[in-house]
């Protein structure tokens, strides 16, 4: 998928924990001003490793048992999933620079 898919505690396995590609997942909040200025980031990695990574976004507000369950206490984060399984965790706005890195760094990229 070449854009980010919303993922929800209904379908949070299946698009996640059991995608056979790795999965990077941006937690996020509308209010949440850092959240917005990561958004097109996010946006542009889904376009650019398209066919290598699954990227979706769970709205904690709407979302709120996923974020408890993996410990989300601060927004952005960023949850990197390799095989169904938690990688590399990012808190916080980084450039997409960085975003590469972290995604290097669980052997994605």
């Amino acid at each position: 998928m070449a854009t980010p898919f919303a993922v929800t505690e209904a379908d949070f396995d299946e698009k996640v924990l059991k995608n056979p590609l790795p999965v990077l997942v941006d937690f996020w909040a509308t209010w949440c001003g850092p959240c917005r200025m990561i958004a097109p980031l996010v946006e542009e990695l889904a376009k650019d490793l398209d066919g290598k990574l699954a990227v979706g976004k769970v709205d904690v507000d709407t979302s709120p048992a996923i974020a408890e369950k993996y410990g989300i206490q601060s927004i952005p984060t960023l949850l990197i999933f390799k095989g169904g399984t938690l990688a590399k965790t990012v808190v916080g706005y980084i450039p997409k620079p960085e975003i590469v890195k972290a995604l290097n760094e669980a052997g994605v990229a």
